[in-house]
């Protein structure tokens, strides 16, 4: 293989204490990683690896690993894991998760979001004043005088967040995103706010089983309602079931 753009280390087996689970991965390039085996040093170490097969043109390797003995690590166990290259198309294949809104709750999500393996996080507002800095690694901003003219664009299996400044904003979000299609759609909000914003979308000629596809509020009550709890919230739920988004978050 040539042109590899990443090397993916994943956990193929494991003996006694680990870290992590079969199964846990990262993705390593030159200039970066994303997701996490664990292990601090264990790591390090394939993060190591992974490099050097990159800059030697490797594709493929297996490595067991004692991690006492080996690493000093108070684990105890071993374990065994996989390097394989991927292409930078393949490295790119992520799920697009749109967040509206750079507010405090948007750019809590960000922070949240933008590690975990899986999601290509794009964060859209209308003021760059308004974005995270610094932008977290792996999330590209969108910037927009009227963010909603972006539904029509935004691709069909992404996740979508909607949690702007202002009920009108999120209401036309909501109604071109139904419009758009999407692979699901949490919104900010309480109780109240989402049954007026039922009976409105209602009114703009969406059915019942089209609005239901739509989770509000968004989040985990037993977190609490700070812009981080409702990240964790979030992301707790979409980790669980991805292109699901469970709301559950009565939050104004």
């Amino acid at each position: 293989m040539t042109g590899a753009g990443a090397i993916r280390v994943r956990v193929a087996r494991v003996q006694g204490s680990a870290p992590r689970e079969v199964g846990a991965a990262m993705t390593v390039r030159a200039d970066g990683q994303e997701g996490t085996i664990g292990g601090g040093r264990l790591e390090w170490e394939a993060a190591a690896e992974a490099r050097a097969m990159l800059a030697e043109g490797r594709t493929e390797r297996r490595r067991t690993i004692p991690l006492g003995p080996a690493l000093g690590q108070c684990c105890g166990g071993t374990v065994t894991l996989s390097f394989a290259a991927i292409d930078r198309v393949e490295a790119a294949a992520r799920v697009p998760l749109w967040i509206w809104g750079a507010g405090h709750v948007g750019r809590a999500l960000a922070q949240v979001m933008a590690p975990l393996p899986g999601w290509a996080v794009t964060l859209v507002d209308f003021d760059t004043a308004r974005l995270p800095d610094p932008l977290p690694d792996g999330v590209t901003p969108l910037i927009a005088a009227d963010p909603a003219r972006l539904a029509p664009h935004a691709p069909t299996d992404a996740d979508h967040l909607i949690v702007t400044h202002s009920h009108e904003l999120d209401l036309a979000l909501c109604d071109g995103l139904l419009r758009r299609g999407f692979a699901s759609c949490g919104l900010i909000g309480s109780a109240t706010k989402w049954a007026r914003f039922r009976k409105r979308l209602t009114a703009l000629g969406h059915d019942t089983a089209q609005i239901s596809r739509i989770a509000c509020p968004i989040g985990d009550p037993a977190l609490g309602k700070h812009p981080h709890a409702i990240a964790v919230g979030v992301a707790a739920a979409l980790l669980r079931a991805p292109g699901q988004v469970q709301g559950r978050m009565d939050t104004a």
